[in-house]
């Protein structure tokens, strides 16, 4: 097994040996080794990212949903696309959401994600703003629910 500072070197030259490394010595439980400043940055990492997912999928599928819902003179034209973009942004939310963890988080930014897909449906439109609702009047249930348009 290399020392602790080949293994920091590793990490900088050789991710995915790094990550090799790191993952036999936890299921060896060689906690001594392990080059804790990487994993932990690693972790940290990661978990924004699914979180990040989780906004910017939520962003476009409200959007899409929004636009869907009140842009009455462009949906007999654009109506089939964002149907499509719908499915396709629920069905990316739906992977992520298998983790309870996400599905909470979710929950948690819902309010604050509508509020940037009310201004950018908006923009999009071109819509008086008084159109959109100041809150987000789907409920999660019918926001992620893949046989539910507004």
């Amino acid at each position: 097994m290399p020392t602790k500072q080949a293994i920091y070197q590793i990490y900088e030259q050789d991710y995915p040996e790094w990550l090799d490394i790191t993952l036999n010595q936890l299921q060896n439980q060689d906690l001594e080794n392990i080059d804790w400043e990487h994993l932990i940055e690693e972790i940290t990492a990661l978990g924004s990212e699914q979180r990040h997912k989780v906004e910017s999928y939520l962003l476009r599928l409200l959007i899409h949903l929004l636009i869907y819902d009140y842009w009455k003179s462009e949906k007999d034209w654009s109506g089939k696309g964002w149907q499509k973009e719908i499915d396709n942004f629920r069905l990316e939310l739906d992977l992520l959401l298998e983790s309870k963890v996400l599905y909470n988080f979710c929950e948690k930014v819902l309010d604050k994600i509508y509020s940037k897909a009310r201004s950018n449906a908006i923009r999009k439109s071109e819509l008086s703003p008084t159109i959109f609702p100041e809150t987000c009047p789907y409920s999660l249930t019918e926001i992620l629910n893949p046989d539910w348009l507004p």
